[in-house]
């Protein structure tokens, strides 16, 4: 009886001892934010700076004791699926999303990922912030999409201007891959540039994804001789091996593309032949940025080895979601609630020096608020590193 008792006792301590460490460890009750996107083939840089994002930050928020909503503190945890660019898997990673009672969701991070997911989005009551550009997603009757970034269609007519004003262009070229995400950009870069009275010298040259010699692709292009060659959707991948191609054929004039790059990606695969090319950049310039901005990047390159300025954007979406459910702690299970706040959030922006907000913008694109307010930077590359070409705001 003696040996049973004291063999009883000692579970029980063992038992205790672990519930303790379990308890240590576990707590704040756990706020799951999805992500899903692209992380593997051409387009991968797009959705891996997605999730390393969230991933750093949400590191961070735990590291420093959680995040309180509503008298509540949270450990975040981010739950991420690899669509691989493929509208039937972002369609799976979003149904696994709602399985899991996830209501926030970062991403696709491509237009047909984003508009495949919509039904299963706006059927679950889920929000999500895709990469994409397709307006239709962000205007009524559509409700449960966040643009996540610029358009397109919002920084193409910026730096075309920019162009006109400050270089003299005159002409345009464009090349597109033949998906309708590179497609649908170009149609709006031609419309884009046509309004501001450039002339569209070509604009009906695309190439296939898996192409490794684009000198037959951009021989017909340069006959055109335009003053910028724009390369419409273009993903990290391809673009280092098009600036190339169209160097080695002798053109000598601007290039540039409206989507995000990677610059380690350009130094590797194009090296100084990419010097000059344009694209659009994170949203933090070094002026721009804030202690907690340099934080994060220093945060991020110490978990992944490396940063991708375009995470100076990504870091964002997180941030808008908590701050947003925040300000209203019903949203967490309700984005009817997290819908209505949208009209009038404003927090303080804590990735830029100054006063600057995060808020809800897109009344003049979307004519709802269906897009995060981040700084548009357009970058040159230059030596290895982007450089800042100018900043701009769109609503």
């Amino acid at each position: 009886m003696q040996r049973r008792s004291l063999m009883k006792a000692a579970l029980t301590a063992a038992t205790l001892t672990a519930f303790g460490a379990t308890a240590a460890f576990a707590e704040n009750p756990v706020l799951k934010i999805g992500f899903v996107g692209v992380t593997s083939g051409p387009a991968a840089a797009w959705g891996i700076s997605n999730q390393r994002s969230m991933e750093a930050r949400a590191t961070w928020i735990n590291e420093t004791g959680g995040y309180t909503i509503g008298g509540t503190t949270y450990d975040i945890e981010i739950v991420s699926f690899d669509d691989q660019k493929d509208p039937k898997r972002a369609i799976a990673g979003m149904e696994k999303m709602a399985q899991e009672g996830i209501h926030y969701v970062v991403g696709p991070n491509v237009d047909d990922g984003a508009a495949a997911v919509r039904p299963v989005a706006e059927s679950n009551g889920i929000m999500y912030f895709p990469y994409a550009f397709p307006k239709e997603l962000y205007q009524a009757p559509a409700s449960n999409a966040v643009l996540g970034m610029v358009a397109n269609y919002q920084s193409g007519p910026a730096i075309y201007k920019y162009l006109m004003e400050e270089k003299g262009v005159k002409t345009v070229a464009f090349v597109a891959a033949n998906e309708s995400d590179p497609l649908s950009q170009r149609d709006g870069g031609v419309e884009a540039a046509t309004a501001l009275g450039m002339e569209v010298v070509s604009d009906n040259v695309t190439y296939q994804v898996d192409t490794t010699d684009f000198t037959p692709v951009l021989t017909p292009v340069m006959r055109s001789r335009p003053d910028l060659l724009v390369l419409s959707g273009v993903s990290p991948a391809n673009a280092p091996q098009l600036i190339r191609s169209a160097r080695e054929l002798g053109f000598q004039g601007i290039i540039s593309t409206e989507t995000a790059q990677d610059a380690g990606v350009l130094a590797e695969g194009a090296g100084d032949l990419a010097n000059g090319f344009i694209s659009v950049g994170g949203a933090s310039t070094p002026e721009l940025a804030s202690p907690m901005m340099n934080e994060f990047v220093d945060r991020y390159t110490k978990m992944f080895g490396e940063y991708n300025d375009e995470s100076n954007t990504k870091v964002y979406a997180l941030e808008y979601i908590l701050e947003t459910l925040k300000a209203d702690p019903s949203a967490i299970d309700n984005v009817d609630a997290f819908q209505a706040k949208m009209d009038t959030f404003e927090a303080p922006n804590p990735y830029m020096n100054g006063d600057a907000k995060l808020r809800y913008v897109g009344m003049t694109s979307f004519g709802q608020k269906r897009q995060v307010a981040v700084p548009l930077v357009v970058n040159v590359y230059q030596d290895g590193a982007f450089e800042t070409l100018f900043v701009a705001e769109v609503d």
